[in-house]
């Protein structure tokens, strides 16, 4: 069924009646309606926006983009982005059904962005931040060199400023396209981390749907706070392999960010709109000082 039918087929209606979507295109319908993956409502898209891309009748948390989330987690006119110089590289000559650079292009021009990560300066609810939002639609989020060195840049940048580091993270996990260079990552990361917590500065790691595999496996669940949204999908191997392993029938709402709150693996559950000032709370906590003047306190 295409998806000017699906407004149109409750009721048939006269021959000679219209409706507002029979000039429409489906490209054109997408963008003015959305269908929850979850409950399958459609909602209107303008709407969706304003609730931050959150279903109203069931609480699905649908999947956005970095630029977005920098857009209702930074305080305006703070964003300051940072190491776009860092660019990736081919450094095996990695083919599969194109090129490894011809998938680069592909992927930044289907998300907007330069890597699978943004990476900058701000502040939330008036506290400096060092913030890193992984990019889904980039190759998956997947983790390879340069986000890897994002993210070590901005630990850097993070201890000369003396501020905490959010670390937003949806990936499917390390980028085959680099083999060991993405693995090396994973190292990497979790050192940059560590003379972070050396400096004596706070690490908060937020994860959102869907976090695995390398990602998970390294500065995702390195948080001294661990932050889930909703729902989300969390873990290292996904069910189905885990299932052929064991041998096993996994719980329904296994690798959810529920399951895992209850086994204790993640800190908090935080929908996504009060997840800034539940940032603020617990920078208050921590002692950090306000810096910026905030108006939405």
């Amino acid at each position: 069924m295409k998806l000017k039918d699906l407004f149109n087929f409750r009721r048939k209606r006269p021959e000679n009646q219209t409706s507002p979507n029979d000039n429409l295109t489906d490209e054109e319908l997408g963008e003015l309606w959305t269908q929850c993956p979850s409950c399958k409502i459609m909602s209107y898209s303008r709407e969706l926006k304003e609730q931050l891309f959150v279903c109203p009748k069931c609480n699905y948390h649908h999947r956005i983009g970095a630029y977005q989330r920098i857009e209702y987690l930074i305080d305006p006119g703070t964003w300051e982005e940072l190491f776009c110089e860092v660019k990736p590289s081919d450094p095996l000559q990695f083919v599969d059904l194109k090129p490894y650079p011809k998938s680069l292009d592909a992927a930044q021009k289907k998300s907007g962005s330069s890597e699978g990560i943004i990476t900058g300066l701000g502040s939330i609810e008036g506290y400096p931040v060092a913030f890193g939002v992984m990019e889904f639609a980039f190759l998956g989020g997947s983790m390879g060199s340069v986000v890897g060195e994002r993210i070590a840049l901005l630990c850097q940048r993070a201890v000369a400023e003396k501020c905490p580091v959010i670390l937003l993270s949806s990936s499917g996990g390390a980028r085959m396209h680099e083999g060991l260079f993405s693995l090396l990552q994973m190292a990497k990361t979790a050192v940059s981390l560590k003379e972070l917590g050396d400096a004596g500065l706070l690490f908060v790691s937020v994860l959102a749907d869907p976090t695995y595999g390398g990602v998970t496996a390294s500065f995702a669940m390195l948080g001294d706070i661990i932050i889930a949204e909703p729902r989300a999908k969390i873990g290292f191997a996904g069910p189905r392999v885990i299932e052929e392993t064991i041998r096993q029938k996994l719980p329904k709402d296994f690798q959810t960010a529920e399951y895992l709150l209850e086994h204790g693996q993640i800190d908090l559950v935080i929908p996504r709109p009060e997840l800034p000032t539940k940032l603020a709370q617990i920078f208050a906590l921590h002692g950090l000082e306000r810096k910026l003047e905030s108006t939405t306190l």
